[in-house]
């Protein structure tokens, strides 16, 4: 397994994988989540995107973004057939480990309240719940904003 940046190369595979990877909260939601409708050209090109290899298969993708205090998860998907193996919190740790190469002290995220097995995984990995917010986008979604302290001694 191995973690890099995505290149321009890797576009259409991010785009079909985070499509796979969100179908169940489309569905239960009634319309694609955040994630599956971003345009990932220019956050590729800006290097904000990071895939996950397996066996030479791309098998998850992380989206992190650089602000002056904190890094901030934009998405993390894994393809169907490699979840429930651990590449999730692969990502995480990645994401921690850039967030702290970048000198930041805290990782935060957002997630839709009703995706509730996504907001027991970021708890359950050291995430703590910030506050809740309506969908400035979305009108009746409800927003969990999340964070985590990123300790500078801890290896990823």
């Amino acid at each position: 397994m191995t973690v890099r940046r995505a290149l321009a190369g890797d576009l259409q595979t991010v785009v079909s994988l985070t499509e796979t990877a969100y179908a169940p909260y489309t569905a239960m939601l009634g319309a694609p989540p955040i994630p599956v409708t971003e345009d990932y050209a220019p956050r590729i090109e800006g290097g904000e995107v990071w895939v996950l290899e397996s066996g030479g298969e791309i098998a998850g993708v992380l989206t992190l973004e650089r602000h002056d205090d904190h890094a901030m998860i934009f998405s993390v998907a894994v393809s169907p057939d490699f979840q429930g193996k651990g590449f999730g919190i692969t990502l995480l740790k990645h994401a921690d480990k850039q967030t702290r190469l970048w000198g930041l002290p805290e990782v935060r995220l957002y997630t839709n309240a009703r995706m509730e097995r996504n907001i027991a995984l970021y708890l359950a990995y050291g995430f703590h719940e910030t506050g809740r917010r309506p969908n400035p986008d979305r009108p009746g979604w409800v927003l969990v904003d999340m964070a985590k302290v990123v300790d500078k001694a801890s290896p990823a």
